[in-house]
Formats: C-alpha cells, sequence, structure tokens
C-alpha cells in the first residue's frame, strides 16, 4: 500500500493524472459541439465561424499567457488559474442559445482552455528530461483522458442527444480545475543542466526558418484534426454513419495515439524530431484522402487509426524539436509559439472547410490532402537546410 501511495505522490504521477483531464472537455466538444449547434439552428457556416473565431482569440493570447507562465515562480500555479476560470466560463453554455451569445461564451472557454495544454506539455517535459522519466507515458494519460471522453462518454450522445453538451462539458471541466490542486512543482530548485543548455535563452533567437518551418508543417496537418473535431460528426451522420459510431469512431483514433506514446520510449529515441513530423505529414495525406470519399464505417475506424501518426508521432516530434532548441526560461513561451501557429491554422481551415462543407460534402477532406502536401515539403526544406547530423 505504502509503495502505491508513494508512486502516486511521484510528481509524474500527479502530473499524469492531470494530464487525463486535459482534453476531456475538447473530447465532450468534439463529440456533441457540431450537433449540437446544428440543433439550435446554425448552418455548417456558422459552426464554422465558431470553431474559428475562438480559435483566433486563443491566437492572440497564447504567447502572452506562455510568457506570463516563464515568468512565475512555477507554471504550476498558472495552470490552476486558467484551470479554474476555464470551469467557471463553461457555465455560460448553460444560458445561450443563439449565434453572438454561444460565440461569446465559447470564445472564452477556449481562450482559457486551450491555453493549458502548451504549458503543462512543456512543464511537463523539463520535468521528466530533469529525472530521467518518461514524457510519453505522462502524455499518454490526457490522450486516455480523450478516449474515455470521446468514447465513453461520447456513447451518451444516442441515449440523451445533444441536450447533453452543456452539463458534460462543465462537469468535465470543473474535474480538471479540481486536480490541477494536486499538481506538483515543475521547475528545479536551481536552474539545472538540460539538453538545451547552449541554445540561445531567448525565443526570438531560435526563430530560424530551419526551426520555423516543421512547426508550420505540423500546424498545418494540425490544422486538418481540428476539422474533424469542428466536423467530423456532423459529417459523418449526414453521410449516414449511426450516431452512436460517432463516439468510438474519435476514440479509436485517440486511443491510437496513446498506445504509440505508451510504447514511445522504446523506439522513439531512434527517430529525429523533424522525421517524426515527416511521417506525420504523409500519414495526414493518406488518412484524409481515404476520407474525402466518404468510406464505409468499417473504414473509417481504420484511417482513423492514422491518428498515431499523424497527430501522435507529430505532436512529439513537436515537442522534442522544441526541447532541443529552446531554453528552460522560455520553454512555455516557446510551446506557445508553436500552439500559436497551430491555432492560426485551425483559424484558417475552420473559417474555410465551413464553407466547403456545405458545396462539397465529404469531398471538402481533399484540402486537407494538398495541405499534408504543402506541410512536407515544408519539413524537407527545413532538412535541406539544417541536416538532421546537424540538429538534435
Amino acid at each position: 500500500m505504502s509503495l502505491i501511495l508513494s508512486r502516486f505522490a511521484s510528481p509524474e504521477a500527479r502530473a499524469s493524472l492531470y494530464q487525463f483531464t486535459v482534453y476531456l472537455p475538447g473530447a465532450v466538444s468534439s463529440v456533441f459541439l457540431g450537433i449540437w449547434l446544428s440543433e439550435h439552428g446554425l448552418p455548417a457556416d456558422q459552426i464554422g465561424i465558431i470553431n474559428s473565431i475562438p480559435m483566433l482569440c486563443l491566437l492572440a493570447v497564447n504567447m502572452l499567457i506562455g510568457r506570463l507562465a516563464d515568468r512565475a515562480k512555477d507554471w504550476r500555479s498558472v495552470i490552476v488559474m486558467l484551470s479554474v476560470v476555464a470551469a467557471a466560463a463553461a457555465f455560460g453554455l448553460f444560458f445561450v442559445n443563439e449565434f453572438w451569445g454561444v460565440m461569446l461564451v465559447w470564445s472564452l472557454v477556449t481562450m482559457f482552455t486551450g491555453s493549458i495544454p502548451p504549458i503543462i506539455d512543456a512543464a511537463s517535459v523539463r520535468m521528466t528530461r530533469r529525472n530521467g522519466t518518461d514524457f510519453g507515458v505522462v502524455r499518454a494519460w490526457a490522450t486516455v483522458g480523450y478516449v474515455v471522453g470521446a468514447g465513453g462518454i461520447g456513447v451518451l450522445l444516442a441515449v440523451f442527444g445533444a441536450n447533453a453538451f452543456a452539463p458534460l462539458f462543465v462537469a468535465t471541466s470543473l474535474l480538471r480545475a479540481g486536480l490541477s490542486l494536486l499538481l506538483p512543482r515543475f521547475r528545479a530548485p536551481e536552474q539545472a543542466e538540460t539538453l538545451a543548455t547552449m541554445v540561445p535563452t531567448k525565443l526570438r533567437d531560435s526563430l530560424k526558418p530551419w526551426f520555423v518551418l516543421p512547426l508550420i508543417a505540423f500546424a498545418m496537418i494540425n490544422a486538418s484534426h481540428a476539422l474533424i473535431g469542428g466536423f467530423g460528426g456532423l459529417l459523418w451522420i449526414q453521410n449516414g454513419v449511426p450516431n452512436y459510431f460517432v463516439g468510438p469512431l474519435l476514440a479509436i483514433a485517440a486511443a491510437a495515439e496513446a498506445v504509440i506514446m505508451f510504447a514511445w520510449r522504446r523506439f522513439g529515441g531512434r527517430i529525429t524530431a523533424r522525421n517524426m513530423i515527416l511521417a506525420a505529414c504523409i500519414a495526414s495525406l493518406l488518412r484524409f484522402t481515404v476520407m474525402a470519399f466518404n468510406p464505409p464505417v468499417e473504414l473509417l475506424f481504420v484511417v482513423q487509426m492514422l491518428h498515431a501518426v499523424s497527430f501522435g508521432v507529430g505532436y512529439f516530434g513537436v515537442v522534442h524539436f522544441i526541447a532541443n532548441w529552446t531554453d528552460e526560461s522560455n520553454a512555455a513561451e516557446a510551446q506557445g509559439f508553436a500552439n500559436m501557429l497551430n491555432q492560426g491554422m485551425a483559424v484558417l481551415a475552420l473559417a474555410g472547410f465551413g464553407w466547403l462543407v456545405v458545396r462539397l460534402g465529404s469531398y471538402a477532406f481533399f484540402a486537407s490532402s494538398v495541405v499534408a502536401v504543402l506541410a512536407t515539403a515544408c519539413v524537407l526544406i527545413s532538412l535541406r537546410i539544417r541536416p538532421p547530423k546537424d540538429a538534435q
């Protein structure tokens, strides 16, 4: 018993417990939001705006919040604050049912909720590198939480319908806020030597083309993943997929991602960070090209498992790439910069995708295929400028 308690008391265990809740509200919105908005009478183009404008707001504050988190005594205090305020903002969903009201509340929720992942991931990767533990296992619990949210909670869509969205979103947000209070301190008591000791201490000094291009590449393919959350469930149902498959389709993608993350330490060290991002680009091209043809649900389950590479491997590539080439003093800001690129691309994708969906239906996913080709080119250019043998 004492061994179990000591393991639970470890910083990694407490960080993992919180990571489990980071994407729970997002999983609920991935299953329910588009359908909830549609049942409130909002057309696809307005749903695209509601998904994209809040991300534009997040884009404006992401690096600022990351900079403030880096200047705080510890990243923990900022994570707790964001978690609590995000939960409070979520209560507004009970009181809105038209376009502008939803836009206001969802913008507030997105700004606070969306600022959490880059900070907790930057803090966790630094802590695990210093302690010699496995960041992959810690981060994998965030994906497990998403699986529970999309596959477990998501099945309630078939039972209660989209009306369950607001109560479930608020409940999962409150759970995340409560568990944030158990987070450990992440910073070393004094400056410890890390892999980034010899890299620039100011973020702007790191922003060379070879460094920025891979981040842009992942941001481009990540925008396609945002489309799945914003439109996937709605498109699948419109194309004849029973609503009880929506949650499992989202969950199997996250489950495949979790498997990759739990096993990452066994083979991930053999792959350079930019090659991880390149693999994600290729998997994204295959995944969304197949999805554009409105395949049967059995094939949808197969291509959804490509999420393990198109997102999971790509995201790990970005996190480790940033950790290798930035200093701990700007860790959250650097991760916030990558997140800013992610959100910027997602804003463009979501705003335009609603227009494409109205006119093309599932064929709109061909736009994601084109984006994957462009992202691949970005990584290859970066590798040409600075080959892997010169990188970490």
